[in-house]
């Protein structure tokens, strides 16, 4: 761990007194069974959730939408409850390996984005947006 990570760094208390979200998807059932290192990484983010600090409790695991197209949100319920974690506040931190696994279109990163003010303002925090850093 980094000296930035733990404490007083870009992860807070506050951060770690709510879940740490892990999003697990591949675009395709044939993607699931030709490349199954990528499914073995994705839930492995769950000791860089530990590593981070978040107690095992604490980690939640989302990986209804893997083998599904991020064409359609409509169509991925593992991204509407984590958008529904998000606008309840009780997310702070998402992980994933690739960021385009969470949306591909536009609106559907605006929809993560009002998510994540909407969940921070209802906790007082001030919103800054969704950013996608390796932490």
């Amino acid at each position: 761990m980094l000296p930035h990570e733990h404490g007083e760094g870009k992860i807070q208390g506050w951060h770690r007194d709510r879940l740490a979200v892990i999003y697990v998807r591949q675009s395709s059932r044939q993607q699931v069974l030709d490349h199954g290192e990528s499914t073995r990484l994705q839930y492995g983010l769950t000791g860089r959730a530990a590593a981070l600090g978040w107690p095992a409790s604490r980690v939640m695991v989302i990986d209804e939408d893997l083998g599904r197209s991020a064409a359609n949100a409509a169509e991925r319920p593992g991204f509407a409850r984590l958008v529904a974690e998000l606008t309840m506040g009780h997310v702070g931190l998402v992980l994933g390996l690739e960021m385009s696994r969470l949306a591909r279109a536009g609106r559907d990163w605006h929809q993560l984005t009002g998510a994540v003010l909407a969940g921070r303002g209802a906790t007082g925090r001030r919103g800054r947006g969704l950013r996608s850093e390796l932490v």
